[in-house]
């Protein structure tokens, strides 16, 4: 009996991918409009519908650092109708910091591939006076705690990657959190904060224009965008080299037949020459990978926040 119920859902798992999708798939983005990852989700979105014959609904569903959103790909039915963006926050810092998070990162999601790295950045304000991490490093050790540096919230990916570098340097700068990206760039190009870190497209068209001094970006080898500025790793604190990353899931036990089907159509999006032109425009890198690689990936990512959470204190109740 067991054997033939079995064989009943393997071929009801086949007809149901032979047929999908027969409806538009609804993509939820756990952040709102505007930022790096509701970009990413539509310019891959956009092509992923034309690929699989029905459109790729974009749904925003913001709050609580990208908690809110995820939970709700996590309680969606596992039948390919709703995907949804995984990133470093919801896939990594936030399971590493919230013990009563609502869903759990890797048991409750079906991964499917990244879709695009993106580098993060670090900047000061040119009043700082300095040019590089080196003379960063150096001011902070002669003052420690009087050099700020802004995030986007207690918690955030700004606030890890801040305190990643403090552990990594054995330095001791300021904490200033704000409420979103947009104030703490703000207060930062005024120079009431000496430091920011930050994705990379937000604060590029600063650091172009002089109103930041970039001192080190999250990247394998320099950007075109901005030749003068040093990977991490060849500043000498490679523990910040990881770029960020945005990927797309599924809720828990999406059946493989489908799972095929949209990770092929994700490989087509990202393969489009006006996809990879444009995500590369904002600073991004087209990405791709096979699920099983990419939930190790994220596997490795809440490891890696757990440790810094760890070394820092750093805890949401």
């Amino acid at each position: 009996m067991k054997t033939l119920l079995l064989g009943l859902a393997f071929f009801a798992a086949t007809a149901t991918a032979q047929t999908y999708p027969s409806r538009p798939v609804k993509v939820i983005v756990p952040f709102p409009p505007g930022g790096t990852t509701d970009i990413v989700a539509r310019l891959v979105a956009e092509r992923l519908g034309t690929t699989l014959g029905q459109p790729a609904v974009i749904e925003n569903r913001a709050g609580a650092g990208g908690a809110l959103g995820a939970a709700e790909i996590a309680r969606a039915a596992p039948d390919g109708y709703t995907l949804g963006l995984a990133t470093v926050s919801t896939h990594g810092v936030n399971p590493a910091i919230n013990p009563k998070l609502p869903y759990d990162a890797l048991s409750d999601f079906t991964p499917i591939s990244n879709l695009a790295s993106v580098p993060n950045v670090v900047s000061a304000h040119p009043s700082l006076g300095v040019a590089d991490i080196r003379q960063l490093i150096e001011k902070a050790k002669a003052a420690p705690g009087k050099i700020t540096y802004a995030s986007a919230g207690n918690g955030s990916l700004s606030h890890m990657l801040g305190e990643l570098f403090k552990a990594s340097t054995g330095t001791d700068l300021l904490h200033v959190p704000y409420k979103g990206v947009g104030p703490a760039l703000n207060d930062t190009l005024g120079g009431q904060v000496n430091v920011l870190f930050d994705n990379l497209p937000s604060s590029l068209p600063y650091l172009q224009s002089g109103k930041l001094r970039g001192l080190a970006v999250s990247s394998p080898a320099r950007l075109d965008s901005l030749p003068g500025v040093p990977t991490f790793a060849e500043a000498g604190v490679p523990q910040l080299n990881d770029p960020s990353w945005f990927g797309l899931v599924a809720p828990a036990k999406l059946p493989d037949p489908v799972l095929a089907k949209v990770h092929e159509a994700v490989t087509k999006a990202l393969a489009a020459p006006e996809v990879r032109s444009r995500m590369q425009s904002l600073g991004a890198v087209p990405a791709g990978n096979s699920p099983k690689e990419f939930a190790a990936q994220i596997r490795r990512e809440i490891e890696r926040h757990k440790r810094v959470a760890e070394e820092s204190g750093i805890r949401i109740e």
